[in-house]
């Protein structure tokens, strides 16, 4: 048998792109039949991950904690009560060689209202700063629990995506495999587009394989991240049309950064630092507080001996009320020198509230410009598939007529199918940079899921 078949007697072959269509369909299809009665929104997920999620639902703890230890902190501007009482025996050995026993009772409550201490004053406003910090802390947490949602959901989503994709390779290739079969039998194909055929099969089968275990590894860690088993996501319709970035200058989009989590924790931190230098300077400040106390005793004794007077009971009560003010004169320069330790201390909080500014700032930037990058890749990924797809028939074309090899439809066919699968890929990334851009800005709040959630087929 001649190497090349001659064109005139080369089999008209099938056109494969209405298969290749229709096998993408089916796969697509299979991957989501299993759970698609429990299909489940990005928005419904998220809501299932922050009633599961431990790293939230711990700085949510931290936060809450945080507001009774502030409450605590109030104690120091408030007035202090107390009760005590105490009970006593003495026993006496007089040289008479009488004895003789008292028993003294008492109780009383003691008051004390501040009326001025500028360290106590601060301590409150530093637990303020403190609880500031704790909700910006939970802000970030939620934010930060919003973007892995989103990425875990659209990457079981791609997974799905790039298992149909192999899936549908494998069938056109084993289509393709069959009829370069079919023709070596009839002598009107050589024995190497049969081999070419089968080792393209053989490939696409691996990638197959590895594409279904990626799938299982994504569906895995959604589930874990939702405390559900068989979550389903939505998902997103081919002809979908991506939201563009609003604002679309990207120095809006930094002005907004002053009040992201990150920045805000730096800048508070920078407060409470200041703060710590007015404590120490306190140091050298009187206090000054209203103190009062009420006081009852009672006092009993009996005696073994024949002297008048030896035994008898009393009662004794005082009360007072009164200001009492402390000054520090002289404590060996230690207040001197915690002031040089905290405005050394502020320096340094002033130049992190510095960094974190144009840390954030930078991490909004490139945000930005990876979201316009997103949306300018999925248009040129969707004139790819497009072009792949005249490609695909111009080969199939060009085999039936004998200008084109087997080879040659096989790669027109896997390129239509990688561009079908990373064009997907890619609107999944513009959809979940979109959030890490409302992260990064510090403007990502949980009403910011449901546009998202709701480009997603039902």
């Amino acid at each position: 048998m001649s190497e090349r078949a001659s064109p005139t007697l080369r089999r008209p072959l099938r056109p494969l792109l209405r298969q290749l269509t229709l096998a993408a369909g089916i796969a697509a299809l299979f991957g989501g039949a299993a759970g698609s009665a429990a299909a489940q929104s990005l928005a419904e997920v998220y809501e299932a991950a922050r009633t599961y999620d431990a790293a939230y639902l711990a700085a949510r703890a931290q936060a809450e904690s945080t507001e009774y230890a502030t409450q605590q902190a109030y104690r120091l501007r408030r007035p202090n009560a107390e009760l005590n009482a105490s009970a006593n025996r003495v026993e006496t050995d007089t040289s008479s060689g009488a004895e003789r026993a008292n028993r003294n009772v008492q109780g009383g409550i003691s008051a004390l209202q501040p009326l001025f201490n500028r360290s106590n004053s601060v301590t409150i406003e530093q637990a303020e700063r403190n609880l500031e910090i704790a909700r910006a802390e939970l802000q970030r947490a939620e934010q930060d629990l919003i973007v892995r949602v989103a990425d875990t959901y659209f990457q079981v989503l791609a997974a799905r995506d790039a298992l149909a994709a192999a899936q549908a390779n494998k069938k056109a290739i084993s289509e393709q495999l069959a009829s370069a079969k079919r023709n070596f039998e009839v002598g009107t194909a050589t024995i190497t587009d049969t081999r070419e055929a089968q080792a393209r099969f053989d490939l696409a089968t691996a990638q197959e394989i590895a594409a279904d275990n990626d799938l299982r590894t994504k569906q895995i860690a959604l589930d874990q991240l939702v405390g559900r088993s068989g979550v389903n996501p939505h998902p997103l319709p081919p002809a979908v049309t991506l939201p563009a970035v609003q604002p679309a200058n990207v120095e809006e989009w930094v002005a907004q950064t002053d009040t992201a989590p990150t920045v805000r924790r730096a800048q508070v931190g920078l407060q409470i630092a200041e703060l710590e230098t007015e404590k120490a300077r306190a140091g050298h400040l009187p206090t000054l507080d209203l103190v009062g106390q009420v006081q009852r005793g009672r006092t009993s004794g009996d005696a073994q001996s024949n002297l008048p007077g030896a035994s008898g009971l009393g009662y004794a009560g005082s009360a007072s009320v009164g200001l009492q003010m402390k000054l520090p004169l002289f404590a060996g320069f230690a207040v001197q020198n915690r002031i040089r330790e905290t405005l050394l201390l502020e320096e340094r909080s002033r130049n992190d509230y510095e960094a974190a500014r144009r840390t954030v700032a930078q991490s909004t930037r490139q945000a930005f410009f990876g979201v316009q990058s997103g949306l300018a890749q999925v248009k040129a990924l969707e004139a790819a598939e497009a072009s792949s797809k005249l490609a695909l028939e111009a080969t199939q074309l060009g085999y039936k007529v004998g200008v084109r090899v087997n080879l040659d439809v096989l790669n027109a066919q896997t390129q239509l199918f990688n561009t079908q699968r990373d064009l997907a890929r890619a609107r999944y990334d513009v959809l979940v940079n979109g959030l890490r851009l409302r992260q990064a800005a510090g403007q990502l709040k949980p009403e910011d899921v449901a546009p998202v959630s709701s480009l997603l087929a039902p």
